[in-house]
């Protein structure tokens, strides 16, 4: 058992890396080998990349693909993916060429309002807690001049801070639920120096305020952090045709019509098949947010969030046929960044974000959206017509012979192969074996 370490975070590279090869893998060249390899050769970009986050050892590289041929409001887009699962690249491709003769993708931001809270314990009168609210709003407003003078001359900035009675959902739980437009920011930074600037106002005002001094009751500050549940922050994007235009091989347009209409209701009634649903949705919207430098984890967390709104998890996509026209649509919640973080730092960020044609954030939206549902479409068409996995598998020979380490010309001959025999691990592994008997 190794001992722990202390003051790693202050050891050069160099010495981390001595020291997790001595202790974890005893001292194997290999090990460090496997980190050098993945450095990038340029001292200046590497040393870049280490300041990214703490504690760098290494790179960790995933591929970045193109999907072409998105049609989005009359303009051409070549869209960026970074993600590590085979099959998304092609899917989404694939979706955006069936669309590119039948009108392309429509998208609208709705909204792009986003929130954050200050958590207040407040056990004394509740009128007196509204009361002294009235008082010193507009302190609290004042108090953020600074903080908002630039984000205010863009246009954006507070737009509202309200009090919330929560003490109906946990006793003595009040909130100050405060609303943002942070333009193309994400703005977390900055709302989060507003809120605890709100708390320490308020915490302030409270010790003077008469109604709590002579209870001897005031409200306390639990924390003061943003949400990244971002309702009010939508984006729509769909796309749509006459169903006669929709037919595929061995299916007639109207019938492949209704069974995505009947797919997507099977999404909505039950939250097992629309978990891998919006999953698949994800992939498309995920990739598209690492390859832009934003935060996919915030992303995922709040477009999940918004798949529950009613209720019960459902699919977030939806689809209709009426008077034999098809539509399809997503309405999904997206706090994304254009400025900021690794939108201005990251070299390949930049060059998404000039492949896209320099989107500001409302844009980025909808160029996000119109991912996700492209890979939603493409997904849905595989399944009620020849099924997931032929596609699937096809796209995943490739790292099957990887795996097996398969020469050039066996990898020629298996993808040969493949072309009108079922993949499978198994039936890959066997014929490269045969090859090699």
């Amino acid at each position: 058992m190794s001992n722990p370490i202390s003051g790693f975070s202050k050891l050069s590279k160099a010495q981390k890396i001595a020291w997790l090869t001595k202790t974890y893998f005893k001292a194997n060249e290999q090990a460090t080998d496997v980190l050098k390899r993945y450095w990038n050769s340029d001292n200046e970009l590497q040393k870049l990349h280490d300041d990214f986050i703490e504690n760098t050892i290494s790179n960790y590289y995933l591929p970045m693909g193109i999907a072409p041929n998105f049609l989005v409001n009359q303009d051409l887009y070549a869209i960026p993916m970074v993600i590590e699962e085979s099959s998304v690249v092609a899917a989404a491709s694939n979706a955006a060429k069936f669309w590119l003769d039948k009108g392309g993708f429509t998208t609208q931001v709705i909204s792009t309002i986003k929130n954050g809270q200050v958590h207040l314990n407040f056990f004394g009168n509740t009128a007196d807690m509204t009361a002294f609210f009235g008082v010193v709003k507009p302190k609290l407003i004042a108090s953020i001049s600074q903080v908002e003078t630039n984000m205010k001359k863009r246009g954006g900035g507070l737009l509202d801070i309200q009090l919330i009675d929560s003490t109906d959902t946990l006793d003595g739980f009040f909130q100050l639920h405060c609303t943002f437009e942070t333009l193309d920011a994400m703005g977390a930074n900055f709302i989060n120096t507003c809120l605890e600037t709100f708390a320490r106002t308020l915490e302030r005002e409270a010790k003077s305020y008469k109604a709590f001094i002579t209870s001897q009751t005031y409200p306390e500050v639990v924390m003061s952090i943003l949400s990244n549940y971002t309702p009010e922050c939508l984006v729509r994007a769909s796309v749509s045709c006459h169903v006669d235009l929709l037919a595929q091989k061995d299916l007639d347009g109207r019938l492949f019509a209704q069974k995505i209409v009947r797919a997507i209701a099977i999404a909505k009634a039950t939250p097992r098949r629309a978990v891998t649903h919006n999953k698949g949705i994800m992939n498309g919207i995920d990739a598209v947010i690492l390859a832009t430098g934003n935060d996919f984890r915030a992303v995922e967390a709040a477009v999940h969030a918004y798949a529950c709104k009613d209720g019960q998890y459902s699919s977030l996509t939806h689809a209709s046929v009426e008077n034999d026209i098809f539509k399809m649509w997503i309405e999904l919640p997206l706090a994304l960044g254009t400025v900021g973080g690794l939108t201005s730092l990251h070299p390949l960020v930049g060059f998404a974000f000039d492949l896209l044609q320099k989107p500001n954030a409302k844009k980025l939206m909808q160029l996000v959206a119109v991912a996700g549902l492209a890979q939603n479409f493409a997904a849905l068409r595989s399944l009620v017509t020849t099924g997931i996995q032929k596609g699937h598998m096809k796209m995943h020979l490739m790292n099957i012979l990887n795996g097996v380490q398969a020469t050039d010309a066996e990898k020629a001959l298996a993808v040969t192969h493949f072309t009108s025999h079922q993949v499978s691990h198994s039936a890959v592994i066997a014929f490269v074996e045969q090859l090699r008997a």
